[in-house]
């Protein structure tokens, strides 16, 4: 959905003014944008600095103070045009895995809440909200009971996004007991089904010519490092590349080669079409060849009643024991 027309955004803003809800943000001030330092320019393998032609400047416009001042003006805007209370935001994708290039986008996920009432309606509630899009900003948000439908089956990208390291907003109690909750959906094969699959198809599309996108490379690479990190049993996957490269690879020449793709993905725009790099290319061609094959990993756990109380308790916290009727023509 589209950001609304002005003539909507006043009629929602005189709406939410008269609501009184105890979760509401505060306003948040929009600070003064200043521009940034280019990166220092990216070194080659053999340690010579490369050209700097390539390397972009960021636009006072995308600094990181006025991008996380948009991000939490439009939170609160949806907020009230949806009369929901979303109780967790946070960055995920490239930003959030540490791979992100100066022009990334920001890709915002969260989970938001209903009022009680409208759980307890005839009709199913609608449990997505979708946009908005542009340019720069992707949002997107999940129900709070559709959030923990998907936490019981151990879904990654949830599980991902409460561990990113960029939370914009949080309730921190709610939050907390979500969190507590992971090491009990956790599902080795669910979430090692997911990372393979996205590996293999990243790999099929991407990485079998001569001349390959090298950004891609790293898009492989994580969810092949995802399902070493399952097999090892080592628990719940980080959301971090960098911790995933730093405990399972070992051989000095692949290290060396990630370490330098990823300062070239971290100062430039875009990584063009390359010559495969053999010693990425063989690790993972030689990963998935393995990781495709059957693997014995332990069985799913089960916390169908933990999720259902903590449906109730983040309810509680967020809106009290109070329950009033929908207002009427209060609709999605």
């Amino acid at each position: 959905m589209g950001i609304p027309s002005r003539q909507t955004d006043r009629i929602a803003e005189g709406l939410c003014n008269k609501v009184s809800a105890p979760y509401l943000p505060l306003a948040v001030k929009k600070p003064k944008c200043k521009a940034v330092e280019a990166p220092a320019p990216p070194r080659t393998c053999s340690g010579q600095e490369a050209s700097t032609a390539s390397v972009p400047t960021v636009s006072p416009e995308r600094t990181a103070q006025h991008m996380n001042s948009r991000i939490l003006d439009m939170l609160e805007r949806i907020e009230c045009r949806r009369h929901v209370k979303i109780l967790y935001a946070c960055e995920s994708g490239s930003r959030a895995w540490g791979f992100d290039s100066q022009d990334s986008d920001y890709d915002v996920r969260y989970i938001y809440a209903h009022p009680v009432n409208r759980y307890l309606s005839l009709d199913p509630v609608r449990d997505v909200i979708e946009g908005p899009v542009d340019d720069e900003l992707d949002f997107s948000g999940w129900d709070l009971r559709k959030a923990l439908r998907l936490m019981r089956k151990s879904n990654p990208p949830l599980l991902e996004w409460l561990q990113s390291p960029i939370v914009y907003r949080q309730a921190p109690r709610p939050v907390a007991k979500l969190r507590e909750l992971m090491p009990k959906c956790y599902s080795p094969i669910a979430c090692h089904y997911h990372y393979l699959h996205m590996a293999q198809g990243n790999y099929r599309e991407y990485l079998r010519a001569d001349l390959v996108p090298l950004k891609k490379y790293l898009y492989v690479l994580r969810p092949v490092l995802a399902c070493l990190w399952i097999e090892k049993g080592f628990g719940v996957v980080p959301i971090r590349f960098s911790i995933l490269a730093e405990r399972l690879v070992t051989d000095a020449t692949l290290k060396s080669c990630i370490q330098h793709l990823l300062e070239r993905k971290k100062a430039s725009d875009e990584l063009g079409l390359a010559p495969r790099i053999p010693a990425i290319s063989d690790f993972i061609d030689a990963q998935i060849a393995r990781l495709s094959e059957k693997a014995e990993l332990p069985p799913a756990r089960v916390a169908g009643p933990a999720v259902d109380r903590l449906f109730q308790q983040i309810l509680i916290e967020l809106y009290g024991t109070n329950i009033e009727p929908v207002p009427e023509g209060d609709v999605d």
